[in-house]
């Protein structure tokens, strides 16, 4: 019977959003494994992280298909509280990587709360959206939004984790973009954004924050020192031409002139490595995932899966368009994972979950 019931599952399962999905995982842990091919003695170490990290987000992945969507709703609040205690936390007891204090580690493995966040955000939004329907551009409406989204961004900011920053507002903006709200609304949120941030920049942010911000704005300030990552990257793009350098033989990601080549330039890892054609397939890959994502959207019967779903490939997309972006020399290096794709156990397993609560509305809609 428990055979039967699974078969059954596979049918109902939606394959043109989950195939997108791991097909782009496995591209990369390919390049992962292939990272280290012309070395000596290879570390396997990060590509045998990210397999078990996405097998754990497969597994996930199925279990939130089966739970249906609707109970996040009611755990919302719990949920938002939980991920806005955890990025305070982190900010005492985290680790500090290359700057940032964002991670907690347990036996090897990080876990970093503002990812968490992300997802979290959305379905919290989602909510309030559902809750308030025909008083979406209400002012308490408005308020309650921006002080949900200033919160988590505040405390991205104070790590600093200026790309995580980024995506926070960014989804919150793209929900004010879902009701026609009026224009002096939107004028009092510009403004209080203006403020928040001339606050912060006088009285909140050191020297260091301040130089790693002016960096974000303007990678080419320190070409040879902090926008060295962006020179290589292009140079990594460029010198993959039409049929790439080969697996394990890029001289820009294998001599390590260029750095995070698993995390956040693994996209130019990519082009150098399997050519303009493999990064092609990858952005190709993208649109089928976010073409699927816009059918589910419109087969919606209710606003809070609508909401969801539209959150969720809000996040893909920014990232994605962001993380391409900075490794191309068009957007400034903001230090934002390649969803799917990027080495990172919590934003992998997120990411995962994320398609698991799409599949689970999917589903219901059948």
């Amino acid at each position: 019977m428990g055979i039967i019931n699974y078969l059954s599952y596979l049918k109902k399962i939606d394959w043109l959003l989950l195939i997108p999905a791991l097909f782009l995982s496995l591209f990369g842990l390919a390049s992962l494994y292939t990272g280290t091919l012309s070395v000596e003695n290879p570390d396997w170490t990060l590509f045998n992280k990210q397999l078990i990290f996405f097998v754990v987000g497969f597994i996930v992945m199925i279990v939130f298909s089966v739970i249906d969507y609707r109970s996040w709703r009611s755990y919302s609040l719990i949920l938002y509280i939980s991920s806005i205690t955890l990025m305070i936390v982190v900010l005492v007891w985290g680790t500090t990587i290359n700057g940032t204090t964002g991670w907690f580690y347990f036996l090897g493995f990080g876990l970093q709360p503002v990812e968490l966040a992300k997802f979290i955000l959305v379905i919290m939004l989602a909510r309030i959206y559902t809750k308030r329907k025909g008083n979406e551009d209400r002012p308490l409406t408005i308020i309650m939004i921006a002080i949900l989204t200033i919160i988590p961004t505040i405390l991205a900011m104070l790590q600093p984790d200026f790309g995580s920053a980024v995506v926070l507002i960014a989804i919150g903006f793209g929900f004010f973009g879902l009701v026609s709200m009026k224009k002096k609304h939107l004028s009092f949120l510009i403004i209080g954004l203006i403020l928040a941030s001339i606050v912060l920049w006088n009285f909140a942010l050191l020297d260091y924050h301040k130089d790693r911000i002016l960096t974000f704005v303007n990678p080419m300030r320190d070409p040879l020192g902090k926008g060295y990552n962006v020179r290589q990257s292009i140079i990594a793009v460029g010198s993959g031409q039409l049929l790439g350098r080969g697996l394990g033989l890029g001289t820009q990601s294998q001599l390590q002139f260029l750095p995070e080549t698993q995390t956040d330039f693994i996209f130019s890892t990519i082009a150098e490595t399997l050519s303009f054609l493999g990064s092609c397939l990858i952005i190709i890959f993208f649109i089928l995932l976010f073409l699927r994502i816009i059918f589910i959207m419109r087969e919606a019967r209710d606003d809070f899966s609508l909401y969801i779903v539209y959150g969720f490939g809000l996040i893909f997309f920014i990232q994605m368009v962001v993380n391409i972006g900075m490794n191309i020399g068009l957007l400034p290096v903001a230090g934002l994972s390649l969803p799917f794709v990027s080495y990172g156990g919590s934003f992998l397993i997120m990411c995962m979950a994320a398609i698991g609560v799409i599949e689970s509305i999917r589903l219901r809609q059948k």
